[in-house]
């Protein structure tokens, strides 16, 4: 066992995020933490890392388990360069051994610019930073919160592999379906104060899910059903004159007594929009770049009123550009965007608002509409935040003391209640969770205007999108019907070496006989291999009796396991060398008779 949490206690202010629950983390064990936003995943994390100490209980770690923590939001050096924030709480040491995998990673994470200071990052940035940071760390348990977010799905697709890769323990906080399918074997879901633990990935745990719930349902049927006949029986005047009927008094009123079973709400969203017009938004020959590099090249586009657009591309490919140029909000070096009179576009952009975190939630939504018509009816400001599941009590709250995740729903919030018709979504699933997803999903799958959406959440985007835009960060758009797993299926074909044509067999000819011979580069080898192989095993001799005396220097330690690492990987490659030259120098010497 790695780590393991017993009688866990969590308090904030007056919310009970963890009410006495256990945790425990095992060596290849590889968990998702879900659950709605606002319940403490972060802080369940938090704790698990030892950054936070819990209200109550007890948190047990093997004193040689190295963890290793990514935070939602990772406190960073703003003087320092990439390089030096990745290796920030290292000796130099460790460094020198670890910098060239360091600037591997960060080149997969799309950070190329080792020298740039944290301060010039951009939000996104500073979490790929802060991964690797993480990731580099030799440790036996890793413990991420939302690792995925403003990774592209290249960048994804590699982390996937290097998680899966992962010998020790994996704790993360994930809003990505697909990861959550291909990468974890246990869920743990946080509801109402407690954990529920599934030995499942995301597909099985759903199915098990299900099951738990049709149980607890059916439990408190019954218990509904034996309270009525109980109450009738009691309401009848029965005295508790004997033992049996005082027993039988004393279960009615344990079960009077025992808790109804708690369920999380649900966002309920219900499409609020005004009239559309025939003409929408159009675009012609529409241009843009920036220092020089093109991002939009002469690219036009007329959108329909039944457009489902998913826009695909890496990042700083220029997708939030094309959005912003759309929406209005960043004029073309050429061309023309026409929009249609009739059209009320929420954009939900990648930044967000600038929301005030000093305001009450309460005033920032009324600040935009008292009062919202959809096609259920017309709601209230209060009533939207409580089907958007701000109660009262969260209404009065300043922004400022919601989670993340808390706060990004709330600004979805204040675009719906714009009454748009025309939907420009960036990254609209980061930070929120998994069920609030899928009723957002659902959501726009019925709503009566165009919604182009940029996203790298794989599984929203095979939902929702019915046809896709690649921008590739050369100036080109391009377009591919179908959803992201048709446009994934359609860039490998694209990408796939075409099949060369067969030439025609020559007539048989009588195969001249070759003349076995060292190269002058393999005669030098040959000469000298044997003394090569026994420095290597000189070397790891050496390397075996310093580690033996290096105490407890973990630094050291690990410096020499790495050392004797790459001997042992040069001296294989080594032999098999020498088996090579052996043999072509029997066969050299047998031709030669």
């Amino acid at each position: 066992m790695l780590l393991s949490a017993e009688h866990l206690s969590i308090n904030f202010g007056s919310r009970q995020l963890l009410d006495d629950v256990n945790f425990y983390l095992n060596e290849g064990d590889k968990v998702g933490v879900i659950g709605i936003n606002g319940t403490g995943k972060s802080t369940f994390l938090k704790v698990l890392s030892g950054v936070t100490e819990p209200d109550g209980g007890t948190i047990s770690r093997n004193p040689n388990v190295q963890v290793s923590l990514l935070p939602q939001n990772p406190a960073m050096e703003e003087s320092a360069t990439v390089l030096e924030q990745v290796f920030l709480h290292f000796p130099a040491e460790f460094r020198e051994l670890n910098e060239y995998e360091a600037k591997a990673m960060l080149n997969r994470l799309g950070i190329t610019d080792f020298a740039q200071k944290v301060g010039t990052l951009s939000g996104g940035q500073r979490k790929r930073v802060a991964l690797a940071a993480a990731l580099i760390h030799p440790a036996d348990v890793l413990i991420l919160d939302e690792p995925t977010n403003h990774l592209d799905s290249e960048m994804v697709a590699w982390l996937e592999d290097w998680l899966r890769r992962f010998k020790g323990g994996l704790v993360m906080v994930t809003h990505d379906r697909y990861f959550l399918e291909r990468v974890v074997n246990h869920i743990t879901e946080l509801s109402q104060g407690k954990l529920y633990h599934y030995e499942a990935n995301y597909s099985k745990y759903l199915e098990l899910r299900e099951q738990r719930a049709e149980m607890v349902e059916a439990s408190e049927r019954k218990r509904q059903s034996i309270l009525r006949v109980e109450r009738e029986w009691i309401m009848r005047g029965c005295k508790a004159r004997t033992t049996k009927s005082k027993e039988r008094i004393q279960r009615y009123e344990a079960l009077l007594n025992q808790e109804a079973p708690e369920t999380d709400e649900a966002v309920q969203m219900a499409a609020a929009s005004s009239r559309l017009g025939k003409k929408i938004i159009e675009l012609r020959d529409v241009s843009k770049a920036f220092d020089g590099r093109p991002i939009v090249s002469r690219f036009s586009y007329n959108l329909l009123r039944g457009d489902r657009i998913g826009i695909v591309g890496r990042n700083g490919a220029g997708k939030s550009t094309l959005l912003h140029l759309m929406a209005g909000e960043l004029a073309p070096d050429s061309g023309t965007v026409e929009v249609g009179a009739t059209v009320k576009i929420g954009h939900f952009s990648q930044e967000g608002r600038e929301l005030d975190l000093n305001q009450r939630v309460y005033d920032f939504i009324h600040d935009i509409a008292d009062e919202v018509r959809t096609d259920e009816g017309t709601f209230s400001a209060n009533q939207m935040m409580e089907r958007f599941l701000f109660p009262g009590d969260l209404q009065s709250v300043p922004i400022g003391r919601l989670s993340g995740g808390e706060r990004r729903r709330l600004y979805l919030l204040s675009v719906l209640m714009e009454a748009p018709n025309v939907l420009l979504l960036d990254e609209p699933t980061n930070d929120l969770d998994v069920t609030t997803l899928s009723i957002l999903e659902d959501y726009l799958l019925g709503f009566p205007g165009p919604i182009l959406a940029v996203s790298h959440d794989r599984f929203f985007l095979d939902k929702l999108a019915e046809s896709i835009f690649e921008v590739r960060g050369d100036g080109e758009i391009h377009r591919f019907t179908g959803n992201w797993t048709d446009w994934q299926a359609k860039r490998r074909a694209e990408e796939a070496p075409s099949p060369k044509a067969e030439k025609p067999k020559p007539a048989a000819e009588r195969p001249r006989e070759r003349k076995l011979k060292f190269t002058f580069k393999e005669q030098r080898e040959f000469e000298t291999i044997d003394a090569d192989l026994a420095e290597l095993e000189a070397q790891i001799t050496a390397c075996q009796t310093e580690q033996e005396s290096c105490g407890s220097d973990y630094v050291k330690l690990q410096e020499l396991q790495a050392r004797q690492a790459e001997l042992e990987a040069a001296l294989e490659e080594k032999t098999e060398r020498w088996v090579y030259l052996n043999e072509l120098k029997e066969q050299i010497d047998a031709q030669n008779g």
